[in-house]
């Protein structure tokens, strides 16, 4: 069997002196994944997010990628296996930038970030005009625009491409479409999924939306508490409802 890009065993934590977020959460991704990641606020998923990037120490339990131990490795240092794309379309671009040099600076992912010699040749702004033209919403035709002045769909658009410029081992997508309008969301999930599929990636993405949840990936898990209490793929996952996933939300 293939083993798994990033595992987490027994992972906890413990905030204060006695209230447990992640509650001995074990969980397995592996290569290919893409996970749909549903649970209610305070059920642990933005902080598993938090763990998996390293923003976060684990109080116990360990955190390994491709088999190596990396729970005390910063995250810094993991940028150069992990993107993530969060929720506010302003986090993850500087928005003074164009969107063609934005682009180049993802290119640096991992490494040293530098704006020097830094080069938009026309080849470069050839593959950029494809890679944008792929998003849907015109951001094609922006790349010499700044990114603090574009749309929130097509600056949203703008981070996942930047996160996805350098094929990630891992790509953490934590609720990208939830500060957007329902038109635009729905038209940078079809970009999304298209994207990952089409690329191979491995990815979490964390949502409350429940069709999405059952729409998109090939695998689902629902937090409770600090713990996963559904895990679901193939045809499991294809068989279940919104109903189904409603009965994990009742308290």
């Amino acid at each position: 069997m293939t083993d798994p890009v990033i595992s987490l065993k027994n992972a906890t934590v413990t905030v204060g002196n006695q209230t447990e977020i992640l509650k001995g959460l074990n969980l397995d991704i592996y290569p290919g994944d893409f996970i749909t990641v549903l649970g209610t606020n305070g059920a642990g998923k933005s902080t598993l997010f938090n763990t998996i990037s390293g923003d976060l120490e684990l109080s116990a339990g360990s955190v390994f990628h491709q088999g190596k131990d990396i729970t005390k490795v910063p995250a810094v240092k993991r940028t150069s296996f992990i993107a993530r794309v969060f929720q506010d379309p302003k986090v993850g671009t500087a928005p003074r930038m164009t969107v063609a040099e934005n682009l180049l600076l993802a290119e640096k992912r991992g490494s040293k970030r530098t704006l020097r010699n830094r080069r938009l040749t026309a080849e470069k702004l050839d593959h950029y005009r494809e890679l944008t033209a792929k998003m849907g919403n015109n951001l094609e035709d922006r790349l010499q625009t700044a990114a603090g002045s574009l749309s929130g769909g097509q600056r949203q658009a703008l981070s996942f491409l930047m996160a996805i410029q350098v094929k990630p081992g891992l790509l953490l997508l934590d609720e990208h479409t939830a500060a957007l309008d329902p038109k635009t969301s729905a038209q940078l999930m079809d970009a999304t999924n298209h994207q990952v599929v089409d690329n191979h990636l491995t990815a979490l993405m964390i949502t409350h939306n429940l069709a999405d949840a059952l729409t998109y990936g090939n695998r689902l898990i629902v937090l409770n508490a600090g713990n996963v209490v559904l895990d679901v793929a193939g045809a499991d996952k294809d068989a279940l409802t919104e109903e189904n996933l409603l009965e994990y939300f009742v308290h």
